[in-house]
């Protein structure tokens, strides 16, 4: 006989669901998540040296990660809307490409692990979209969850 485990996102019937987390108790919550962009040597300079066209490159990606980790529930189907706290973004320029973090913390009943890899997933896009007239060659990837953390509210 066979076991299916139970999901967490369906039903019985298999239809997909949002789970209900009305019965969790609330408590402080952390994600972090990294991802990579490989960029040419070349417009890894102009990025550094803040001459791309478009402007400043890993400003406008940290606010558009920012603006992203908030609008994460809107975004991902199944995902709760949360009240974020902290979202932090941060690049380093490395001679292969941008390796890009995002924190994010909240106080609440559900985690906030897509919020960080959604501000990741957007700032490498960003950085596409400003750099890909001098570099249409970028790779994004490498996104992925380093951190998740959970304490009690006291």
């Amino acid at each position: 006989m066979s076991h299916k485990p139970k999901l967490t996102h369906t039903l019985e019937d298999g239809t997909a669901a949002m789970v209900d987390v009305s019965d969790k108790v609330f408590s402080r919550r952390e994600a972090t998540a990294t991802g990579f962009i490989r960029i040419a040597p070349a417009t890894l300079t102009l990025i550094g040296d803040n001459l791309i066209a478009k402007g400043d490159v890993l400003g406008v990606a940290r606010i558009a990660a920012i603006q992203a980790a908030k609008q994460t529930g809107g975004l991902i189907p199944l995902c709760h809307p949360l009240p974020l706290s902290h979202v932090e973004v941060g690049f380093e320029l490395r001679e292969d490409g941008v390796a890009i973090w995002c924190r994010t913390r909240t106080t609440a009943q559900t985690g906030v692990e897509m919020e960080a890899l959604t501000g990741v997933s957007v700032a490498a896009l960003t950085i596409y979209d400003m750099c890909k007239a001098t570099d249409p060659g970028m790779v994004i990837g490498e996104i992925r969850l380093i951190e998740k953390r959970k304490e009690p509210v006291e």
